[in-house]
């Protein structure tokens, strides 16, 4: 298709000149969205529901229908997806189908306008000009590579080409909550359009701080902007440039306390208490640009797009999460992304289709995490467990004397500074051969080729801690230690991604599928570890700061002999790749004159080597580990139906099993062997809702002349998921739970006023748990907002 004549036919579908009925009486279900995105480069051949995979479209409509502003909004309404609102930006934890992640690497990737987002904490984004968002299920390694395990959420934002005007969006909610945006889109010719635009956000905050006056611990502000140009020189030529930049500043971790894990509980009243004594907050700055060009052949499409990132943040967390004086980390990253993907496909509609590329990008990110232990930490933590050591040494030998420390710095800090660059590259190809056999059987069939190499350069190192050392009431004075741990590592690999489908088709919209594929997630290394590593080792520094004393010479030999051996740091924090088989079977129908469609899925997934991030031992930092192998099954089901011109309703089911199937903690002892410790086999996976549950209803209702209002519509929705594990022991969990939203629109000419709800029942639940220095904390689930919305087209 050339190019000039797309700009008349998105004019014509807009103006209402085709289908014009449907696409306003329907706004709840999925119009065929895809014809509209003419700019779209996919590196698929064909529109997303003709694929053998399963998949999820949400309109512009869809997404103001289902309250979607950004993409934690998405919980649910696809089935099986669950991305939990917790923490802050910086934290983006995205689950699909059994698979997710907490830290580092993503298992569900995400695209903007065909660019890669690389990190996770870019993946929260104001969605003020977004027309459409894809979400893939399963993996789709063979087109789109590392970190796409669970599926890819693609996000297309409104062309200038399908749009002239400018969109006004003003809103204001309950809990302080303020927005506006205004985007303006010009078609200067058939060869050149252009939309520009910004937005700003002001949030509340939700949840009180006891400790600090009762202020909101999560309230924050936002502001951006977008720029696009889309330049058509030729019949068969495009050129698409798109910059944008977002900035932040929130508050987050509104963590109660739940009590303690194991053990006799000492602040009973601080139980269901959010209680920090410093603010915790997050700042970010992200900057995104991308160009897509593409040049129509007769019969074939070659497309290069070149995507650049720069992302800096700053993160401070009470990390002890509680009204005590303990430690605190502050965490700066500054990373910038470099991405290059030329694709060469076929034309659509042919017996042989069939897409090649290559893909590479190089990211480095540097990271600083110190983490600084206040008076009370320095007192409670490292002289208290060092005492106790020392107590413990006296209780078992009785030549050895009462020891103890005191230590007189009023802060002590443990720095780190972290360089993690990483570098991939990537060949694939995949061919579809229609009519295979039988008239309507496709075969699909791809490879893909990723390597993949990444380094840590560490430096990571304690201040002096000066103290005083007594023994069998001798105080010897003057004494320092320090340690820490510089170097270098780095770790590469090779993955083999394979696709094959096979896919019947028996009319347009009707098809049923099978499909064996494979994904995987990076490795890398838990740079959160370090300060843990740092705490382990501190014992070692204090008794050679010990037997270097002079006093102490005598003793020496004594105080080595509790030396305790360290493990390196570059293999103590590196993690593996995990990767994962799918197989899938699934259904599109339609009925009654595409009245009624339903989209149908079964998978199984075998996942080995699976990442679980786990607090260390210290709780000073967070570590990744591999927990060997799990195991997921499930169904998935969608419905659209059209009743009349006035009643849509829509449903989304998602079933998900996911449990270990390989997942045994073992201890190494003194003589090489290991003893069982903790055998999780059989364990739920956490953080994976088993159900999830979203259904909907829409009645229009269409005003005659003369009337105020030309169209008001009613919108409801019921959003729910659950039972979801929160630890690998399963001891704690969110059972099955689910919100009521309801939205009312009313029209006139370009404008929309819109009222609406979200929780109206007030429902109380938990998006987030997890333990620490054998305490429990938790994140309630925000409560019942009411808001309203002003938008104006013209």
């Amino acid at each position: 298709m050339k190019y000039k004549i797309l700009p008349a036919l998105a004019a014509s579908l807009l103006a209402g000149n085709v289908c014009a009925d449907d696409v306003e009486k329907d706004t709840i279900k999925v119009v065929d969205v895809e014809e509209i995105l003419i700019i779209a480069t996919p590196k698929e051949n064909r529109k997303l529901r003709e694929l053998p995979i399963a998949a999820s479209l949400l309109s512009q409509e869809s997404m103001r229908a289902n309250h979607v502003a950004s993409m934690k909004n998405l919980t649910g309404i696809v089935p099986n997806l669950y991305i939990p609102d917790y923490g802050s930006k910086l934290t983006s934890s995205i689950y699909l189908r059994g698979i997710g992640s907490r830290v580092n690497t993503p298992s569900v990737g995400m695209y903007v306008d065909n660019i890669p987002y690389l990190d996770k904490s870019a993946f929260d984004f104001s969605y003020a000009d977004v027309e459409r968002i894809d979400v893939l299920r399963g993996p789709q390694g063979t087109l789109y590579g590392r970190n796409t395990m669970g599926g890819l959420i693609r996000v297309h934002t409104q062309s200038p080409f399908t749009y002239q005007g400018t969109d006004i969006r003003l809103g204001a909610a309950s809990y302080g909550d303020y927005n506006a945006s205004l985007t303006h889109y010009h078609r200067i010719s058939s060869q050149f359009a252009f939309s520009a635009g910004g937005f700003f956000e002001r949030k509340g905050g939700f949840f009180e701080n006891a400790a600090r006056n009762h202020e909101r611990i999560d309230r924050g502000t936002s502001g951006g902007g977008r720029m696009r140009g889309i330049w058509l020189p030729t019949d068969n030529f495009k050129a698409d440039l798109s910059v944008s930049y977002e900035y932040g500043d929130q508050g987050g971790y509104p963590y109660r306390y739940t009590g303690v894990v194991s053990g006799t509980e000492t602040r009973a009243d601080r139980i269901g208490v959010i209680a920090y004594n410093d603010r915790s907050t997050y700042r970010r700055g992200l900057f995104n640009t991308g160009l897509n060009l593409e040049y129509q052949g007769k019969c074939f499409t070659i497309s290069a797009v070149t995507g650049y990132q720069h992302l800096k943040d700053r993160l401070f967390m009470d990390q002890d999460f509680s009204e005590e004086d303990l430690y605190n980390l502050t965490q700066k990253q500054h990373s910038h992304s470099l991405s290059e993907e030329i694709v060469l496909k076929s034309k659509p509609g042919r017996r042989w289709e069939w897409t090649t590329g290559v893909f590479g990008f190089y990211q480095w990110q540097h990271t600083s995490a110190p983490v600084v232990f206040q008076r009370t930490g320095i007192a409670n933590l490292i002289e208290g467990n060092t005492n106790a050591v020392f107590r413990r040494l006296s209780a078992a030998n009785p030549n050895v004397p009462l020891m103890s420390m005191n230590i007189s710095n009023s802060t002590f800090g443990i720095g780190g500074e972290f360089d993690t660059p990483t570098m991939n590259g990537a060949v694939y190809h995949q061919s579809t051969l229609n009519d295979f056999l039988l008239k309507g059987l496709s075969l699909t069939a791809g490879l893909r080729l990723d390597y993949e190499r990444t380094w840590m350069d560490y430096r990571s190192a304690t201040e002096p801690m000066l103290f005083t050392f007594n023994v069998a009431g001798r105080p010897i004075t003057g004494l320092k230690a320090e340690n820490g741990f510089t170097g270098n590592t780095s770790s590469n690999y090779l993955q083999l991604l394979p696709k094959v489908a096979l896919q019947y088709e028996w009319k347009p919209g009707n098809n049923i599928y099978a499909t064996v594929s494979k994904g995987y997630r990076s490795g890398g290394y838990s740079i959160q570890m370090f300060s843990d590593l740092i705490q382990s080792s501190m014992m070692n520094s204090v008794i050679d700061a010990l037997a270097a004393h002079p006093a102490l010479a005598p003793m020496a030999s004594r105080f080595t002999a509790y030396k305790t051996e360290v493990p390196e740091a570059a293999t103590v924090t590196k993690y593996n790749p995990e990767y994962s088989w799918n197989y899938e079977v699934g259904s599109r129908l339609t009925f009654f004159d595409e009245q009624l469609t339903a989209d149908l899925a079964a998978f199984y997934m075998d996942t080995h080597d699976q990442q679980i991030s786990q607090f260390s031992a210290h709780g000073l930092g967070r570590t990744t580990v591999n927990a060997g192998r799990s195991r997921s099954y499930g169904a998935e089901a969608a419905l659209r139906a059209s009743l009349n011109a006035h009643v849509n309703l829509q449903a989304a089911y998602g079933y998900t099993y996911a449990t270990f199937t390989d997942y045994v903690v073992r201890q190494q002892l003194a003589d090489g062997t290991y003893k069982e410790v903790t055998n999780y086999n059989g364990h739920y996976v956490p953080f994976t809702p088993k159900h999830t549950l979203n259904v909907g209803a829409e009645y229009a209702l269409v005003c005659s002349s003369p009337s105020l209002f030309d169209r008001i519509t009613f919108q409801v929705n019921y959003q729910a998921a659950g039972r979801i594990y929160w630890t690998e022991s399963n001891r704690s969990g969110q059972a099955f739970y689910g919100t009521l939203n309801g939205r009312a629109n009313l029209e006139m000419g370009g404008s929309t006023l819109s009222f609406w709800a979200r929780n109206f029942l007030d429902k109380k639940y938990d998006t987030f748990y997890f333990e620490s220095m054998n305490r429990g904390f938790a994140q309630q689930g925000r409560p019942a907002q009411f808001g309203v919305e002003l938008r104006c087209r013209f």
